[in-house]
């Protein structure tokens, strides 16, 4: 779950006791969990503030509240405060945020789309490219959109058997295949034309 090491909780009780607010916490969440765009955050967190299915962790001076919905794009977050000449930085590292951690036991399409941003995507992005899962079919087909400098290229269709297909077909062998739903006929951004 997650890891406050000692460093930052000392830091986050002295600034919640500097808020003067009695039973005043920490609320830890994920904004746009799942999504490229996720971002971590901490906030203060008022008692009024506090949900109820609200997972609630007891640390040095204060309680942790996270939020229910980003638990498991929690998993492994840790947080740390380094103290410096001028003040100190606190650093917040949650590896699972933008997709949360999957097994042999995770649906299907997390197991895909978990492949698409922690495998294929890191070498599509050279060129400007990315791929996403829009749906799995009821025979295990997935449709999949391109985008950035996929989008239109030339070589999206090598990319699509030679590439995307054959590794999720490597990693994931109850997958039939993949199909592309991407509009081709855009092709401002396109790596190749």
């Amino acid at each position: 779950m997650v890891t406050v090491s000692e460093s930052a909780q000392r830091y986050l009780s002295q600034l919640i006791s500097n808020q003067e607010s009695g039973g005043m916490g920490v609320r830890m969440f994920v904004t746009q969990p799942g999504t490229k765009f996720a971002e971590t955050c901490l906030a203060y967190c008022q008692p009024e503030d506090i949900v109820e299915d609200d997972e609630v962790v007891t640390l040095e001076g204060f309680k942790l509240y996270l939020e229910k919905k980003s638990v498991p794009f929690l998993d492994e977050a840790y947080v740390d405060y380094a103290e410096e000449k001028m003040g100190g930085q606190l650093t917040i590292k949650a590896p699972n945020a933008k997709m949360p951690k999957i097994d042999e036991n995770s649906p299907l399409s997390e197991r895909i789309s978990y492949i698409l941003v922690t495998d294929i995507n890191p070498g599509l992005a050279s060129h400007g490219g990315e791929v996403s899962l829009v749906e799995l079919t009821e025979d295990n087909v997935a449709i999949l959109r391109f985008g950035g400098g996929c989008q239109g290229c030339s070589a999206v269709s090598i990319t699509l058997k030679d590439g995307v297909e054959k590794r999720l077909l490597e990693i994931i062998p109850e997958l039939k295949g993949v199909k592309d739903s991407t509009d081709h006929t855009v092709t401002e951004n396109a790596y190749y034309k």
